[in-house]
């Protein structure tokens, strides 16, 4: 096994940078049918992701669910926009902080100070960052390998206060599953579903489904 001299963590996690999945630079959005599912409740409407990857969601009056849904296809579109490894990380130093079964853990100084990564296998599956002024953590259990890039399809994220370093949200459990709509292999989000704790301990479920989609010219 390699010390922690000998391992590049900058140049591991370049690989995974580079091994997810993201859109050709010509994507120009796409459209379809979306349906809301949470407890008894479904809301179904229509939705537009244009190329600059702001959802347009009509057919439904509920404005909660409307910004829910709208959130959830932003999210998953600002990762798969292709941007330079240079262009975003240049400025970052990669530190060693430990290996093991589960991967290579690092952690960032420069630019982007104290934000942690894992990566194992050329996969990114733990992410530490703090965006917007409240660290994210997430945890991937498992991914798609479309052929051309990976995917997160089953994973964890939880909010942690940036002062406490304690949690301050309900842990949600993700499941993605994603399908091939264009002849020039665009993996579109099909299906996620959210699975929580609320204020009772009850598990909790919302479903959020994309269905009869099409790509825009």
């Amino acid at each position: 096994m390699k010390n922690s001299r000998e391992i590049n963590c900058k140049e591991i996690f370049r690989l995974a940078y580079e091994n997810r999945y993201t859109w050709k630079n010509t994507f120009n959005g796409y459209k379809g049918k979306c349906i809301f599912h949470s407890n008894n409740e479904i809301h179904e409407g229509e939705f537009t992701l244009g190329k600059d990857f702001k959802p347009n969601i009509q057919k439904i009056e509920d404005e909660k669910i409307v910004k829910s849904i709208a959130s959830q296809l932003f999210e998953v579109s600002i990762h798969r926009i292709k941007r330079d490894f240079n262009s975003i990380h240049s400025e970052n130093i990669f530190n060693f902080v430990k290996s093991s079964e589960s991967g290579i853990e690092m952690k960032v100084s420069g630019k982007n100070h104290g934000d942690r990564y894992r990566v194992k296998n050329e996969c990114i599956n733990m992410v530490y960052r703090k965006i917007h002024g409240i660290i994210i953590e997430i945890f991937v259990d498992e991914f798609l390998n479309t052929g051309n890039g990976l995917l997160s399809k089953r994973y964890s994220s939880q909010q942690i206060d940036p002062n406490t370093l304690k949690t301050n949200s309900q842990k949600l459990e993700y499941e993605d599953k994603f399908t091939n709509i264009g002849p020039e292999d665009d993996w579109i989000l099909n299906s996620r579903t959210i699975k929580y704790l609320n204020l009772n301990q009850k598990e909790e479920t919302q479903k959020f489904v994309f269905d009869n989609l099409c790509l825009l010219k």
